[in-house]
């Protein structure tokens, strides 16, 4: 059905490819332990997805690539988090002080990479995250992390709307049920972004 489906896009116009460009970064989009550990309301089983975002990073750090980070922070009690945070309330794990707000291990940001602090699904909504990548003469985001559904599929709809080429990484990527991932993996492929294999983003990446 979704070989069907997107042929079916592809004979209507969409599914377009970009390429990566000739300045990539890699962002990774909010790999936190509250998708990582079982006590969190917000566990989503994504340890593949986390495994092969590390895979990412080390690839691209190796090859002198950006990596940038983002990630979720509210003030205690969520007072910053607006119509987010009352929506979701589960967000409270990412209160100031609270441990399942850290980064992964595997992926934590390494002396000197950009860390960039958000409220909301977008890593480029109310933040410093264009500025950064722009000064750094970047032209395509290579988007790992979590999750498909929420704020990947938010960050990369906002690259493109920015003006950078968003890829994302198939492998690198993940969402707490198969559904909601494949579904956004289509609709971004098909509009906004190219979706890739982590084998491809190496190769992209080490070229």
């Amino acid at each position: 059905m979704t070989g069907d489906l997107t042929a079916e896009y592809a004979a209507h116009g969409f599914s377009g490819e970009l390429g990566f460009g000739s300045a990539p970064a890699v962002v990774a989009v909010d790999i936190a332990m509250a998708y990582l550990d079982e006590s969190s309301p917000l566990y989503a089983g994504v340890e593949d997805a986390v495994a092969s975002a590390a895979r990412v990073i080390a690839a691209a750090r190796e090859a002198g690539v950006p990596v940038l980070h983002t990630r979720v922070r509210y003030q205690p009690g969520g007072a910053d988090g607006g119509v987010f945070r009352r929506k979701v309330p589960s967000l409270w794990v990412f209160d100031e002080g609270c441990a399942l707000g850290e980064p992964a291990p595997s992926v934590a940001p390494a002396p000197g990479e950009i860390v960039v602090v958000k409220q909301y699904a977008s890593g480029f909504f109310g933040t410093s995250l264009a500025s950064s990548l722009r000064s750094m003469g970047v032209d395509t985001v290579v988007v790992v992390g979590l999750t498909t559904s929420g704020c990947v599929r938010a960050t990369t709809l906002d690259a493109m709307q920015h003006g950078f080429v968003p890829i994302v990484v198939r492998d690198a990527v993940g969402d707490r049920d198969p559904r909601p991932h494949e579904a956004n993996l289509l609709d971004l492929q098909a509009k906004y972004a190219d979706i890739i294999t982590e084998a491809q983003a190496l190769a992209g990446l080490t070229r």
